[in-house]
């Protein structure tokens, strides 16, 4: 098993920039895929970005250009990096890691953008 917290949510004006942080209760050094999603209210958790196995990139259509996504296997971390942030991404963010035994996610961080 593996814990995960996510930090570094909170309000920003649409145009400004968040950075949030994932990090593990150990080292990760195998997956299927890990990355962010988000929720927002009243509409399903959609993926925002993710690694998958082998290192590639997979991020959805609305935020390409504006967020990434990055790990730092000494730190046991993945991060997003948001710029450019829109009303609409006001969302509570998770972090997740599928393994093998299992998909695990963090508690979720608000990001609140005002307009």
């Amino acid at each position: 098993q593996v814990q995960l917290v996510e930090s570094g949510g909170g309000l920003v004006q649409a145009g400004g920039s968040l950075r949030l942080s994932c990090t593990a209760s150990r080292s990760i050094p195998s997956f299927n895929a890990m990355g962010w999603y988000r929720q927002a209210p009243g509409k399903e958790r959609e993926l925002v970005a993710r690694y998958i196995s082998g290192g590639a990139t997979i991020y959805v259509h609305s935020v390409k250009g504006r967020f990434t996504i990055s790990r730092d296997n000494a730190k046991n971390t993945v991060d997003l990096r948001m710029n450019s942030l829109e009303p609409e991404d006001t969302a509570v963010y998770y972090c997740y890691v599928d393994l093998a035994s299992g998909i695990y996610w963090g508690q979720g961080t608000q990001v609140t953008v005002s307009s």
